[in-house]
């Protein structure tokens, strides 16, 4: 049975969605600007070998605004999960952002049976993180990649008017068709992330958290997290651009080549380039992301 609960995390209440069963229990968490509903496909998929937890991360979904002010603090809310739930040495698994926050969980909790990231990596912030480019030309494709960024900052949280409201679901109805996704469980994320107050709606994360993110996430060297990680890890690599990543395709192929370095260098976690999968693999490959997991947590 699928329950969905709301507990409290102290200065935040957290939406969970427990998908059940008797089996070693699993943290699945969403990327940045999404909810627990996005990885509905892969918890089913999970399911038959774990208890999966989903989470609304803070400030997203059906969970509190609260702030990102440092990853302790999300770190925390990911504990206060375990506590209220009463689970034991989760796995930890997350896409984008929740990859980035498993790859933290494995590096505080050597306990844990084993972390997962699905290309939680942050967002190239200097040349030196694009090898293969020219330096001058690499400045220039990061400083029009994150003017991009800095457009989309400034149109978080903005409100909806309400007779645009049909229109932008139908679009998302033609985006989960194009992606191949189920657009029931689509269509549920999209609508998780509907704040509605004093009459207005908007779609979260808010302005304020947008900024809060980016700025974590710019920060964050994940080096010396692999390097000071001992549980298994397993780091899942995208191979390919999304749709919005062509304009700058040199510069992210040049990054792929500086992650993979990354993790190399690190020594400690196993790795995978996953074969025509982008940084939507949550959405194009569940199961076969849901075996690999399965294999690596099973020790194989």
């Amino acid at each position: 049975m699928i329950n969905d609960r709301l507990i409290d995390a102290g200065d935040v209440p957290l939406a969970v969605r427990d998908f059940g069963g008797d089996e070693p229990p699993l943290l699945l968490l969403h990327g940045a600007g999404g909810n627990l509903a996005m990885m509905t496909t892969l918890a089913r998929a999970l399911r038959p070998h774990h208890r999966v937890i989903t989470v609304d991360l803070r400030g997203h979904g059906r969970s509190g605004e609260g702030a990102w002010t440092s990853w302790d603090t999300a770190l925390g809310d990911l504990a206060a999960v375990c506590v209220q739930m009463e689970i034991e040495r989760p796995a930890v698994v997350g896409h984008s952002l929740g990859g980035m926050l498993a790859a933290l969980w494995g590096q505080r909790h050597p306990e844990a049976p084993g972390v997962v990231s699905l290309d939680g990596n942050p967002p190239p912030t200097s040349p030196d993180q694009l090898p293969g480019l020219d330096p001058e030309k690499a400045a220039a494709e990061l400083a029009r990649l994150h003017a991009v960024f800095d457009q989309v900052e400034t149109q978080a949280g903005q409100v909806i008017e309400a007779d645009q409201l049909a229109d932008l679901v139908e679009r998302q109805r033609a985006a989960a068709r194009d992606m191949g996704a189920n657009e029931k469980v689509w269509i549920e994320g999209f609508r998780r992330n509907l704040a509605h107050e004093n009459g207005e709606t908007s779609i979260r994360p808010s302005a304020a958290v947008t900024t809060q993110l980016r700025t974590l996430m710019n920060s964050l060297d994940l080096g010396p997290v692999y390097a000071g990680t001992s549980c298994p890890e397993l780091v899942v690599l995208a191979t390919r651009n999304l749709p919005a990543q062509e304009p700058f395709a040199e510069l992210y192929e040049a990054h792929r080549r500086y992650l993979l370095e990354q993790v190399r260098a690190a020594g400690h976690p196993r790795y995978l380039q996953l074969a025509d999968a982008s940084h939507a693999m949550v959405i194009e490959q569940p199961a076969v992301l849901a075996g690999l997991i399965t294999d690596f947590l099973r020790g194989e």
